[in-house]
């Protein structure tokens, strides 16, 4: 691993920017890399080995920086004004820092990109209902929402280099308070395998927690619409859809999922689509590949019981006493 001062040398017509925690990679990291033509500048901590699960990465660049965006912009305007395109994925991250290194740089943001083009980006409008391709002169900073547009692996592995950054200059920002992760089957939504949703038709808090425990015993992840969010059943973080997190998973399952544009904006193209819902004529059903038309906690349930998740401990009978099994 070599180390140079704060340059990125020859300049480049892109680069991806990602924001690392505790080696950790942002969600939609190899895709940001993927379209900056696999050169990637990691910033935040423990960012010496996280470029490991990068597979387009072909250069890399890592800098033991901080994570507040207002400093890590003022700090990396510098480095990246060579550099006609900045791209960063639209995680919190990268949605924190993308406006911030914007301004520094003084140039325009494309965001919620789903593709970078050399002279702008295809952005998705309207929640998610339109896709508008912008074009500008000149430089200009990208995020591209995770789990659109892939990432194909590069030939080897990167060439990496760490980077000294220059301290940025007294700026106000944000303060953090906290930081909560998720980790295992219940960690990154947007780049989930499978995917377990929570609707509306699962009618509890009880319900959906234990939609969570058959997600995880089955290493799957878990999501719900924004009937559900909005009822406080689950956090915003776990939202699906184009005010949420875009997923794009092998296995989506539905239990008690309308379809409604909103949600499915933010699908991606599962491959295989499993609904339960009373309603055989509701939109989620219609785009299944199975459709069962039954009680989505009735059928959650049983499964929960084919699995071996105890009746008597945990969301099981909660669910059952606040009468959401019918």
């Amino acid at each position: 691993m070599n180390t140079l001062p704060a340059t990125l040398a020859a300049p480049l017509p892109a680069v991806a920017v990602l924001v690392v925690r505790d080696g950790d990679l942002p969600a939609g990291a190899d895709e940001a890399t993927a379209e900056a033509g696999g050169a990637v500048l990691l910033v935040g901590t423990g960012t010496g080995e996280a470029h490991g699960p990068l597979t387009s990465a072909r250069r890399v660049w890592a800098a033991e920086t901080g994570t507040a965006p207002g400093t890590l912009a003022a700090c990396l305007a510098p480095v990246l004004s060579p550099v006609h395109t900045v791209v960063l994925p639209a995680s919190p991250d990268g949605r924190d820092l993308a406006p911030r290194l914007a301004a520094e740089l003084g140039r325009p943001l494309l965001a919620g990109a789903s593709y970078v083009r050399e002279h702008g980006a295809d952005v998705l409008r309207w929640d998610g209902r339109a896709l508008v391709e912008l074009t500008v002169e000149g430089p200009f900073v990208a995020t591209l929402v995770p789990g659109l547009s892939g990432a194909e692996p590069a030939p080897g592995p990167p060439v990496v280099t760490t980077l000294g950054l220059d301290p940025a200059r007294p700026v106000a920002d944000a303060r953090s308070l906290a930081t909560e992760t998720g980790s295992g089957a219940a960690g990154s939504l947007a780049e989930a395998r499978r995917v377990f949703c929570a609707g509306g038709g699962l009618g509890s808090a009880a319900a959906v927690g234990l939609l969570a425990e058959v997600a995880a015993a089955l290493d799957a992840s878990h999501g719900a619409t924004r009937v559900v969010t909005d009822a406080g059943w689950l956090g915003y973080e776990r939202q699906i859809g184009t005010t949420g997190v875009t997923v794009d998973p092998d296995l989506y399952v539905a239990f008690g999922v309308s379809g409604a544009p909103h949600h499915t904006g933010g699908l991606g193209s599962p491959r295989h689509v499993v609904s339960v819902n009373t309603d055989p004529h509701c939109p989620m059903t219609a785009m299944a590949d199975l459709g069962i038309v039954a009680d989505a906690t009735a059928v959650l349930t049983e499964i929960a019981r084919l699995l071996g998740i105890p009746e008597t401990s945990g969301h099981v009978a909660d669910a059952e006493e606040s009468g959401a099994i019918r």
